[in-house]
């Protein structure tokens, strides 16, 4: 798809069943699938993706595997997006596996870490990219248990995650957590997730200066409004339809825009970024 010709809105009314699936989209998502190119800047890494399966997230496994290395996705249970994600890995040449499961649960985190060690020998990438949110007018219709999903899902397994995996990454390897806009311009209505973007920052810069002797470096990528399952699941009909419009470039962006950013901080020509947010924002500046 031609970045001039990206679709605008208003977008068709839809709404989903959290958490959303791809093929139920209109538009469906552009993830790079017709127009990503590699040149060989991840050959033989191995890497670990969360909330691999659609999204943000299938772009970056596109992208990975076409670049050169092998890929886990780890995702809760959307299994078509994710077989559909792993038929993609492997017509690029690598390798892919599918783990299935809900990273709020800490077990099953070191599951992910273990299941990629054995199936890889050892990690090179992880990317922090699973995330929960809901779209509430008040802070009466945030339920304990909702509060406790998003940090859950957005800081826990983060946390959880590269604690397991950092033993089994060499020198050169690279952690990235997806943050958000959301974290320099918080709204109120996505205020727990706004909250836990704004921690992923602070950890990820925490992390990278923790992590510098051992050659690992951590940085995260703030997205501003991009097209995913998660926004017709979890916000309301007419935010969906002006879903992108508040930004300069007056629309959404797509997930195949994000690739090149996690691409560049994944390979060895980042050599020396580590503690940056790389914002992919469609305009809005993030200080």
């Amino acid at each position: 798809m031609s970045t001039t010709n990206r679709p605008q809105p208003p977008l068709p009314e839809q709404q989903q069943t959290w958490p959303g699936a791809t093929n139920e989209m209109q538009p469906v998502p552009d993830h790079g699938e017709a127009s990503y190119q590699g040149s060989g800047r991840l050959k033989g890494k191995k890497a670990i993706i969360t909330g691999g399966d659609s999204g943000i997230g299938r772009a970056v496994a596109i992208a990975y595997a076409r670049e050169g290395a092998d890929v886990l996705i780890s995702y809760l249970d959307e299994h078509e997006d994710a077989k559909e994600t792993a038929r993609l890995i492997e017509e690029a040449g690598q390798k892919a596996v599918l783990v299935a499961g809900d990273v709020t649960e800490a077990e099953h985190c070191k599951a992910i870490v273990s299941k990629a060690v054995e199936a890889f020998g050892e990690i090179n990438i992880v990317v922090n990219n699973a995330a929960f949110q809901m779209t509430r007018e008040s802070l009466d219709e945030i339920s304990d248990d909702e509060f406790d999903r998003t940090m859950k899902t957005n800081i826990y397994a983060m946390f959880r995650i590269c604690k397991a995996a950092v033993p089994h990454m060499p020198a050169g390897g690279s952690i990235i957590n997806t943050a958000s806009v959301n974290a320099d311009q918080p709204k109120p209505k996505l205020i727990a997730y706004s909250a836990t973007k704004a921690a992923i920052i602070n950890f990820s810069g925490s992390l990278a200066a923790l992590l510098a002797d051992k050659g690992i470096r951590s940085n995260a990528v703030a997205p501003g409004p991009i097209w995913t399952p998660l926004i017709p699941a979890t916000m309301p009909t007419e935010q969906v339809k002006n879903f992108g419009s508040e930004v300069p470039m007056q629309r959404a962006g797509q997930p195949a825009e994000l690739a090149p950013a996690y691409v560049m901080l994944a390979s060895d020509e980042a050599s020396y970024i580590s503690g940056a947010t790389i914002a992919v924002t469609g305009g809005v500046a993030v200080i």
